[in-house]
């Protein structure tokens, strides 16, 4: 049995770097010559046995307190994803077995490292201190099409092609070991999976080698440009990535560890923007400057680093609109997470005063923006109230991540019970559709219990830890469930639905366990 994360943030940060992102510089030149794609690919390491183990390194990887969860930043990375999934399909780079047997999922990471990974069965990490230092929508692309095409070209199973179907396959087996020992913090579990020389020869495998840097490189580039982003984005990130650690070099910049630039991947990039004629000025400028803003606050919520952050706006003197808003907005967005409220009113008030230099469109997203942000302070500061007036402007609206802000407000004190009943309805439309959004499962528990239902709350809370992959958490939550239901006058039909859903989640967990161990369950397996 897995014991609790000691200290969770570093061993994910190490986690991340050390399973995937290991300098392709270290290699042998040697390593330069890549397996083509193709069945012998598949034989050694099949799509089925890598999406295997990336759902269950997932599944642990997501219980870790530093993986975000915020609907707004989380809804422009998929905004951005989006159109890069659609190119690659359309440019033949993700076919339909592919696209039907990986998972094609994002996560973000409170880490202010700039950093961003692509893991087994389709998984891709980004760390909020990479949309932080990125200045437009393509740069930040940029990086999502490169990650996108290490797993397209199947770079991870390309890596250990030679080796032998086992010697593969226990490879990948290796990311269990190294889960483990950075769940438990003990080297025995370390050393009952793999000896530190098999760890080190496991980790040259998963190196990415410069030749398949220069592929994701070269077909990250297509899928940018097809996606309809700027083709002059990779190479401007490039530059920036450069120029930044030439001024700090202090370990903030792991990305280059993991993906070592050089003279000769900047030239290609800027000699593929130089022959794209559709080349021209970045859109949703406003938009990237304000999520930017957001990431540079949520990415560390350490009390001097939030102080930092509330008085960036008092030192704001760029006359461009856009840098005003930004700048006030993490300001505002700060202070409410101190719960400094009228320091966080005061900021909101001086962006305001910007709106009109703005074009209409970029005033109407600001505004909302602005809004929503207050709301989201004064529900942190328990005013439903004043949450509940600064959402009523947009009360027609559906998008995901106002549904589940005003799930958030609904459960701030002061909210009318109506509201509180309309926020549990959308919810619990949404989830009848979407099963696996762990978010909304998390919002919905808290106010089932507040609406007295304990036993939906629990079953909630189970649903989001399933939604996830954490297969235990949701048993035994269930298992609370179960015991809460046999008290008086608990709810008959959904304790039935509790001992339902009980019943196959340990069918699902031992099917699942039986897969990662198919000579024999551990003693202590649950």
């Amino acid at each position: 049995m897995l014991k609790p994360l000691l200290n969770p943030r570093p061993r994910l940060r190490a986690l991340c770097l050390s399973l995937l992102m290991l300098p392709g510089a270290a290699l042998p030149q040697g390593a330069a010559v890549l397996p083509t794609l193709g069945d012998s690919v598949s034989e050694q390491v099949g799509l089925q046995d890598e999406r295997k183990y990336g759902d269950w390194i997932m599944s642990q990887v997501r219980l870790d307190p530093s993986v975000l969860d915020d609907p707004l930043l989380q809804a422009y990375i998929e905004s951005l994803w989006q159109p890069l999934m659609q190119a690659a399909r359309a440019q033949g780079q993700i076919s339909e077995e592919l696209m039907e047997r990986f998972a094609w999922e994002t996560l973000l990471v409170r880490e202010r490292n700039i950093n961003a990974s692509a893991w087994p069965g389709g998984y891709f990490v980004f760390n909020l201190g990479l949309l932080a230092m990125t200045a437009d929508r393509d740069e930040l692309a940029s990086v999502m099409a490169h990650e996108l095409s290490h797993v397209t070209q199947r770079h991870i199973a390309r890596g250990v092609a030679g080796e032998g179907k086992s010697t593969a396959i226990t490879i990948l087996g290796a990311l269990l070991g190294i889960l483990a020992a950075s769940k438990t913090g003990s080297t025995d579990v370390a050393i009952g999976v793999m000896s530190a020389a098999q760890t080190e020869a496991q980790r040259q495998k998963l190196s990415f080698s410069r030749d398949m840097e220069r592929e994701a490189d070269r077909v990250g580039h297509a899928v940018l440009v097809g996606g309809g982003y700027e083709a002059s984005g990779m190479a401007r990130m490039f530059l920036r990535l450069e120029q930044s650690t030439r001024l700090m070099d202090n370990g903030a910049f792991p990305y280059l560890r993991s993906h070592p630039l050089n003279s000769e991947r900047i030239a290609e990039a800027r000699q593929r923007a130089g022959l794209d004629a559709a080349s021209g000025a970045s859109q949703g400028l406003l938009r990237h400057a304000l999520m930017a803003a957001r990431a540079r606050v949520l990415m560390d919520e350490r009390a001097e680093a939030l102080q930092s952050a509330a008085a960036l706006e008092v030192g704001a003197r760029d006359a461009d609109a856009t840098a005003q808003i930004a700048a006030r907005y993490s300001a505002a967005l700060a202070a409410y997470k101190l719960r400094q409220r009228d320091r966080a009113e005061g900021a909101l008030r001086a962006a305001a005063t910007w709106l009109p230099k703005l074009g209409e469109a970029d005033r109407t997203l600001a505004r909302a923006l602005l809004d929503q942000l207050r709301a989201e302070g004064a529900a942190l500061m328990g005013d439903g109230e004043a949450a509940q007036a600064a959402l009523a402007p947009y009360a027609e609206q559906k998008d995901l991540p106002l549904m589940l802000l005003r799930a958030e407000v609904a459960a701030a004190p002061g909210t009318p019970p109506a509201a509180r009943t309309a926020a549990l309805e959308a919810l619990q439309t949404h989830l009848a559709l979407q099963p696996k959004d762990a978010p909304a499962w998390r919002r919905a528990a808290l106010l089932w219990e507040q609406q007295g239902q304990p036993l939906r709350a629990v079953r909630a809370r189970a649903e989001g830890h399933a939604a996830i992959g954490d297969l235990r958490g949701a048993i035994d939550r269930l298992r609370a469930g179960l015991r809460l239901s046999r008290a008086p006058g608990a709810d008959p039909v959904e304790a039935s639905v509790i001992d339902a859903r009980l019943r196959a989640l340990f069918y699902e967990r031992r099917s699942q366990l039986q897969e990662l161990y198919p000579r024999g369950l551990p003693p202590d397996a649950e």
